[in-house]
């Protein structure tokens, strides 16, 4: 079953608040944001995943990848077939050069200026529109241009260090691919799946016991973990690929505008991704939490999201409460994007719960979403409809969120009554 016929399957659904919304059904957790291979994932599988959602008690699931969506087919097939909920959305990394030139960071750590921003329901990526197709082109185009520059000057550096890796970019999608069991078109590289091969392929040619004497003086670090795959990874993206260092190539970025076009070419709610404590001090534009209300709402946001994982309760706190007293909608996920296979129902940093009243918040967040995602499916008006707030009688933000919610919370409720938990 695809995501269109699976959302349209689910009959109509009145536009009236629909049940309690201050707790979701029946206590189920929910997850607005993971990665799904080929993007660089924890997951082995889409059923991986969904497995391990459901036997945690997460049961609405969103999947955020970039720049292909073919996945979600599969990810709507094998949702139907586990039980899980799930929500279409997708990542995008773009550039501010006014706050760029300001030493303004946004909500990347490192790199003033660089902004990611996520489309939430997105449900017209089978047959994208020209302006859609457009931008993701170019998008992919530019990432595929760096990531060939960035394998070459790695191929190069360790050539000349003695290691004959051999790689190139069609080789490393071609292993990609066959790691996944995915069609090569599909993998879109990223700096984690580069970093991946070169560790695979030096490991091929070095024996256990010998990794990390010969690796020590090429990366320049001395320790014994240059034996473990993990470990020799994130020194290759930490000591070769990161800014100022040997094999770096700088990002060619769409603005923001661009970004969040696609977003709505893309059917989906353009959502602005919050880093908090993430970053110690927290990064000068999300400082302090009211006037990062301030600036979205100016900029035309009207939701967020957080990494809960990344964050104290103290301040995870501090701006859920705070941008949703704002009227933003704010949802949660994990990301997943690396290889430690973190738990899927969120906590807090180093594991501790979430904070009283988040949760509820959260849960109205994931709702909107599907909401969102179930009425541009049918063809009707969603949360936004490009940069149209939506129907007139729903100007009051907090209005527009408890329609969606309901609307979303009823999809839900349908979705479990058709398919089972």
């Amino acid at each position: 079953m695809d995501p269109i016929s699976l959302l349209r399957s689910i009959g109509p659904v009145d536009r009236l608040p629909c049940g309690d919304l201050s707790r979701p059904i029946q206590g189920m957790a929910v997850n607005t944001h993971v990665h799904l291979a080929p993007n660089f994932s924890a997951f082995a599988s889409v059923k991986q995943a969904l497995d391990l959602a459901r036997q945690q008690g997460v049961l609405v699931l969103g999947a955020g990848n970039y720049y292909d969506y073919t996945i979600y087919k599969t990810f709507a097939q094998a949702a139907v077939e586990d039980g899980v909920f799930p929500l279409f959305c997708t990542e995008i990394i773009a550039m501010q050069p006014n706050l760029r030139d300001a030493g303004i960071r946004v909500n990347d750590p490192a790199n003033p200026g660089k902004t990611y921003v996520c489309g939430k329901g997105i449900t017209r990526f089978d047959q994208m529109t020209q302006k859609a197709s457009q931008i993701l082109g170019l998008i992919r185009a530019n990432d595929a241009s760096r990531m060939a520059k960035m394998v070459d000057a790695l191929t190069a550096f360790f050539d000349a260090h003695g290691l004959k890796t051999g790689l190139d970019p069609d080789t490393i999608i071609e292993m990609i691919s066959e790691r996944y069991s995915c069609p090569q078109q599909t993998v879109v590289l990223q700096e984690r799946h580069v970093a991946l091969a070169f560790q695979v392929r030096i490991f091929e040619l070095l024996p256990p016991g010998k990794r990390a004497r010969v690796l020590s003086p090429v990366l320049g670090i001395q320790d014994q973990r240059l034996e473990e795959p993990l470990f020799v990874q994130d020194q290759i993206r930490t000591r070769l690929m990161k800014v100022g260092r040997p094999c770096f190539v700088p990002e060619a970025y769409v603005g923001l505008d661009q970004a969040r076009q696609l977003i709505w070419e893309l059917g989906g709610i353009d959502c602005y991704p919050v880093v908090a404590d993430m970053v110690p001090g927290g990064c000068e534009f999300e400082v302090p939490a009211v006037q990062l209300a301030e600036r979205l709402w100016q900029m035309g946001f009207r939701m967020v999201e957080f990494i809960s994982v990344r964050n104290s309760p103290e301040a995870l706190k501090e701006y859920v409460i705070t941008l949703r007293r704002q009227g933003l909608a704010v949802a949660n996920g994990t990301e997943h994007n690396t290889t430690e296979l973190i738990p899927l129902r969120p906590t807090c940093k180093a594991g501790k719960d979430l904070p009283a009243g988040v949760e509820s918040i959260f849960w109205e967040g994931a709702c909107v979403i599907a909401g969102h995602q179930y009425l541009v499916a049918n063809g009707k008006q969603g949360f936004i409809d490009g940069q149209a707030d939506t129907p007139a009688d729903l100007k009051d933000a907090q209005e527009r969120i408890r329609y969606l919610a309901g609307i979303g919370r009823e999809v839900i409720s349908r979705f479990f009554g058709d398919y089972g938990r």
